[in-house]
């Protein structure tokens, strides 16, 4: 059974998706979580890029240990003395270069030629080699490239050093059958192959992303490039959950498995889903909300009397517990507490304590309560920060005839203030008064709102994003009331812009 290893690039190029910028907490949050699934390499931002950046890489550097952490560069000196600086705290580190080895992007963007390029490559793997053994180079846009060009490219750069060569099919152009080719004429043509690990980060262009990979893991790469749910630039990348599943599901066909927690797959996803604000399409593979629904008569039939008739995994292996209903309103501390730990949450008193007292609240609002509701509500509790403003209570008035009216009570760095403003709809009345009582100058960027289970009492959960003053912020909020709901999602965005500008 070969073991191959699972590169992590969530925080780098997942987090290149348009809207899904993390700060530095929330990635340090989301590494934790990466070791916890049992990620061999973090590639935790590109460090030159901002000063956010190289502060996100120096601190899981710094914080997460027992794990490789890698900092991604261009083939030039002052990237990869950048990468070093901030790499300098890990245990175990990798300096991740790269340049293009396409005619077209020689052509167009780099404007060299190719001998060129490949004295930059050596270049940059040696200076890299000056900070660590652990030295990864990628072709940018491998699968455009001419075949016998990136086998020289791919020579080279393992002679002067490099341990992991990646094949990346940047712009998700190719499709399995080729890609497999292409892996296999490197590994039967490259003289010194065998001693560099073949890395493939694809792109899901075409939406053959994960094929491409498992197609490529067939012909001898040992790595691969992917994220949690499949996020990053375009379309995105590989999901790291299919590939991760289809070689367990499947390792009678691959003959190979990884080292992922795989009971942590599910609550990774949430996680990266509240954090980035991007909803995981209810049918989407392993960690969509139909991935493990049934409701065709004969599928229920089937599964009841036999799981396998119908489920090629169980829930369980991804971290979903097999019952849906999990707890009501005559449920007690205790096994709301264990149905946290079964959920993977680990969390303290004091969270436990603030958790349960809203999980009482929503039970008497609905008749059931599911996981999904749980997991917001703890969520809510696990992404709480200090708060410079409160929301006491709110009253909203509106129909067809009456034009809406919000009154909102908060509470302001201690003071209590309330207002009644009126506005185009209930929410509009709600920001109105709001922003009346706080002096917010923020602009309203996004709101976003869905239903976290099914029925009229689902809770909903409400995404914003507000900016002001060049910092912007992702605020939260869930409630059976979608008005309510809203209001906390921009009180907790105005209390993040609020931390900010104290700090600055």
């Amino acid at each position: 059974m070969r073991r191959i290893k699972i590169f992590d690039t969530t925080l780098r190029d997942g987090e290149q998706s348009p809207g899904a910028s993390m700060n530095v907490d929330e990635k340090i949050q989301v590494a934790k979580q990466l070791k916890k699934l049992g990620v061999d390499i973090i590639e935790a931002g590109f460090p030159i890029a901002s000063p956010g950046d190289f502060e996100a890489v120096n601190r899981i550097s710094k914080e997460v240990k027992g794990i490789v952490v890698a900092g991604l560069c261009r083939a030039r000196d002052e990237d990869i003395e950048r990468a070093a600086e901030a790499l300098k705290p890990a245990e175990q580190k990798r300096i991740h270069t790269f340049i293009a080895t396409s005619d077209i992007h020689l052509k167009y963007k780099l404007r060299m030629d190719r001998d060129q390029v490949i004295q930059a490559a050596v270049k940059a793997v040696k200076k890299a080699k000056q900070y660590t053994d652990d030295v990864e180079f990628s072709a940018e846009d491998a699968t455009r490239s001419d075949w016998d060009y990136l086998c020289k490219v791919t020579e080279e750069v393992i002679k002067a050093g490099a341990t992991t060569v990646n094949i990346p099919d940047t712009v998700g152009y190719t499709i399995p059958q080729e890609y497999g080719e292409l892996i296999e004429y490197l590994m039967n043509k490259v003289p010194n192959i065998d001693k560099a690990t073949i890395s493939v980060h694809c792109h899901n262009d075409l939406g053959l992303a994960v094929a491409n990979s498992l197609t490529a893991i067939l012909k001898g790469a040992g790595q691969v490039e992917c994220t949690i749910n499949g996020i990053g630039e375009r379309a995105g990348n590989a999901a790291l959950e299919e590939i991760v599943m289809a070689l367990k599901v499947r390792n009678d066909f691959f003959k190979a498995d990884t080292g992922i927690v795989t009971q942590e797959i599910y609550r990774t996803s949430r996680l990266i889903s509240k954090i980035t604000g991007m909803v995981v399409q209810a049918n989407k593979a392993i960690v969509g909300a139909n991935a493990f629904a049934h409701e065709a008569g004969i599928h229920q039939d089937g599964v009841l009397k036999e799981r396998t008739t119908y489920e090629i995994m169980r829930p369980e292996d991804i971290g979903i517990p097999s019952s849906k209903i999990v707890l009501g309103k005559h449920s007690g501390r205790h096994a709301f507490k264990k149905r946290l730990e079964e959920l993977g949450f680990s969390l303290t008193e004091e969270e436990i304590n603030r958790a349960f007292e809203r999980f009482k609240k929503l039970a008497d609002q609905k008749k059931y309560i599911f996981n999904e509701d749980i997991e917001a509500l703890v969520s809510d509790e696990v992404l709480r920060i200090a708060e410079v403003y409160q929301l006491i209570d709110l009253e909203v008035a509106s129909g067809t005839k009456k034009k809406p009216t919000a009154t909102v009570k908060m509470k302001i760095n201690g003071d209590e203030k309330e207002i009644t403003v009126s506005g185009d709809g209930p929410v509009d009345s709600v920001y109105r008064a709001i922003t009346e009582l706080t002096g917010s100058k923020a602009e309203l960027n996004k709101f976003e709102i869905k239903a976290i289970t099914g029925g009229t009492d689902a809770l909903g959960e409400v995404t914003v994003i507000l900016e002001e003053g060049g910092h912007t912020v992702r605020g939260h909020g869930s409630d059976t009331d979608i008005i309510v709901a809203s209001a906390k999602a921009y009180i907790n965005a105005l209390n993040k812009l609020a931390l900010k500008n104290l700090k600055t």
